[in-house]
C-alpha cells in the first residue's frame, strides 16, 4: 500500500503548485480525503482477513472492550 500513498502525495504535490486564497482550505480537505480513504482501506484490509479467519475456521481478533459476561451469577 506504500505506492497508493506515494501516488496520493503526488496528486497532492501536483495540485498544490500555486499558493490562491483557498489554497490551505483545498489542501486541508485533501488530506481529510487522503486520511478517509486510507482507513477505508485498512477497514477493508481487516474485514477481508476477518472473512478469511471465518472460512479457515479460526476465531477472530478480538479488539477493543472484552464481551459481556454470559454467566448470569456475576
Amino acid at each position: 500500500m506504500n505506492d497508493d500513498d506515494d501516488l496520493l502525495e503526488d496528486k497532492l504535490a501536483a495540485s498544490f503548485g500555486q499558493n490562491g486564497p483557498g489554497d490551505r482550505a483545498k489542501r486541508a480537505e485533501a488530506e481529510r480525503k487522503a486520511r478517509a480513504a486510507k482507513k477505508l482501506r485498512e477497514n477493508l484490509a481487516r474485514r477481508k482477513q476477518q472473512a478469511r479467519a471465518r472460512r479457515a475456521g479460526e476465531a477472530d481478533e478480538t479488539i477493543g472492550l472484552p464481551a459481556a459476561k454470559t454467566d448470569e451469577s456475576c
